[in-house]
């Protein structure tokens, strides 16, 4: 377990009054707030100085948290015994438990002995898990497994991180954002409640060849300028394996050749198409017989490819 010091967090001394808690609090929540400072980091700082807060303004939180002893931020530490004969007869591991979590569960505990009675069972809450996919596992539809780590609870209400792990189907033509849910694999319910839900959502990875609309995926395809001249048969990668297809004699670049139903699948038995894309290529460093060649067209060729610049013409 990591220590925070709530008290450095706001910015006050360990024997601070409740009002100078309070003041630290007020000002330093209307200079981190959302709504006010911008960015991520602003918004990690104000939920430590809320959590700080919602622990130092109440006497008995206060006084558990005082009894931890001081730890230098950030230093690893283990609760005092008494601590522990609460929460485990044993002794406990605390490592995978967080200082927040390890007070909300004592004010629980706390709440229970007064009250004399145990809470009604609520419905544990739903967890959402960003899962990247690839196209191809879109195309002929995947089993995976996915490792989430998620909270849950002890015995004696000390929230843990637990990894676990779940095998998925990704259904085929699965679309981006698409959520999968897992029903009852999310938060624990309290006490005995029923777990929530899990849900997969679906990010779809940028591939190396295609870009994706819809259901219809571009391949831009390279060609040489005699395959484009002359027209040519070329082999082009897809989803469902190599094809070959004709070059047209005269292709331009921008030409969009299509591909019918080698596309993503979609619902309802649906399939997109794939459109290779032209883009003529001339080689870099050229040989001394390409040099030749090239010099050769030049002056042999008519072609001017820009005699719409041409006044009249």
């Amino acid at each position: 377990m990591k220590y925070v010091d709530y008290y450095k967090v706001l910015g006050v001394e360990h024997d601070a009054t409740p009002a100078d808690i309070k003041k630290a609090y007020r000002k330093l929540a209307h200079k981190y707030h959302p709504d006010v400072a911008k960015g991520a980091d602003n918004e990690e700082k104000f939920k430590d100085i809320s959590v700080a807060y919602s622990t130092l303004k109440d006497p008995e939180k206060r006084a558990a948290y005082d009894q931890l002893g001081r730890h230098p931020q950030g230093q690893d530490f283990v609760p005092p015994r008494q601590w522990q004969e609460q929460f485990h007869e044993s002794g406990a591991d605390f490592a995978d438990v967080d200082l927040a979590d390890l007070l909300a569960a004592f004010a629980a505990a706390q709440q229970g002995e007064h009250h004399g009675r145990q809470p009604p069972p609520t419905r544990g809450p739903d967890y959402e898990l960003p899962v990247s996919i690839s196209l191809e596992q879109v195309y002929n539809g995947a089993e995976t497994e996915i490792t989430v780590t998620l909270p849950e609870y002890d015995a004696h209400g000390l929230l843990h991180r637990i990894p676990k792990t779940f095998r998925v189907h990704i259904p085929k033509g699965a679309s981006d954002g698409q959520r999968l849910r897992l029903p009852e694999k999310g938060g624990e319910g309290l006490p005995g409640g029923r777990a929530g839900d899990l849900y997969i959502v679906m990010n779809i990875q940028p591939h190396r060849y295609y870009r994706v609309s819809g259901q219809d995926l571009y391949l831009d395809l390279p060609l040489a300028p005699w395959e484009a001249v002359l027209g040519a048969s070329v082999e082009i990668p897809t989803l469902g394996g190599p094809v070959e297809i004709t070059i047209p004699p005269g292709s331009v670049s921008g030409r969009k050749l299509r591909l019918g139903k080698r596309g993503l699948p979609g619902p309802n038995g649906t399939q997109g198409d794939l459109y290779a894309v032209v883009h003529i290529e001339v080689p870099k460093t050229p040989s001394d017989a390409e040099h030749k060649l090239f010099s050769e067209l030049a002056q042999a060729s008519r072609f001017n490819p820009r005699a719409q610049f041409t006044p009249g013409a």
